[in-house]
């Protein structure tokens, strides 16, 4: 946590329990903390495209579920990183806790029958999500937070790895993500240990440095495209098992997509 400056925009004072390293209403007065604000904007079009293309599609609705729950991180997030308010911050960390359940409930059912529900693990997974929200609702310690989600990712690694089993087609992909997410966490670390230092270098550059150390911006960017990955992988294998014709196509030479056929 960077140590709270006396700047305030339209938005007021910071009323959050976090404020990061990048210095409050530099580039703007509406939005507090600019590059960790637009930089959500790879969790926010690339999922709703995605969320579409699932329902035209007629993907099962869990997938399309994945997707909507990476666009309300990013919304989330957004917010958030825009007003540096309480409520905000509650908009973007809650949200990481509930899309992580729901990634691994459509995970965990990609190799199981058409139309089928575990319902004791379902109960599981909103019980955790309640349980979460009420104690850190009463224990506003971020580290909470954190730790909880760290715990949830773990598990959706775990299933990423039966899931790779399964369906080798999909490893690349499994790898990136985590590849891709494990980079974003590193630079997490690093913004968060090094704040000062990179506060220091950024006042004492004679150039625009733009957001090329703001590393909490990178983070965002590292593991949204992992999740956006994520939603992929867990999509794909779940075809594979359907026999539904399916294969990872790339635009531009570039960004991954799913393109998906018409079931045998």
């Amino acid at each position: 946590m960077a140590p709270r400056l006396d700047v305030s925009g339209i938005w007021g004072p910071v009323t959050s329990t976090l404020d990061w390293c990048e210095e409050n209403y530099v580039v703007t007065p509406y939005i507090a903390e600019f590059w960790n604000t637009v930089s959500n904007v790879i969790m926010i079009f690339p999922p709703l495209v995605c969320a579409i293309y699932y329902w035209r599609k007629g993907v099962e609705l869990r997938h399309v579920l994945t997707s909507l729950s990476l666009l309300a991180v990013g919304l989330g997030s957004w917010m958030f990183h825009m007003t540096l308010w309480y409520e905000m911050q509650l908009l973007d960390e809650l949200p990481m806790i509930y899309g992580t359940c729901v990634f691994l409930y459509s995970l965990h059912h990609h190799d199981k029958p058409r139309k089928s529900r575990n319902l004791v693990y379902l109960v599981a997974l909103c019980f955790c999500s309640v349980a979460v929200t009420v104690i850190y609702l009463m224990w506003k310690n971020p580290v909470f937070h954190q730790v909880c989600y760290a715990l949830l990712v773990a598990a959706l690694v775990y299933e990423a790895i039966v899931a790779f089993r399964n369906y080798p087609a999909i490893q690349p992909l499994v790898l990136m993500s985590v590849g891709f997410y494990a980079f974003g966490f590193f630079l997490w670390n690093v913004d968060n240990i090094f704040c000062s230092h990179l506060r220091k270098f950024r006042n004492k550059s004679h150039f625009d440095t733009g957001m090329v150390f703001q590393l909490h911006a990178w983070w965002h960017i590292f593991t949204g495209f992992a999740t956006y990955l994520h939603v992929l992988f867990s999509c794909h294998a779940r075809l594979l098992h359907l026999r539904t014709h399916c294969s990872i196509k790339r635009l531009g030479g570039f960004w991954p997509y799913l393109e998906i056929g018409k079931t045998p």
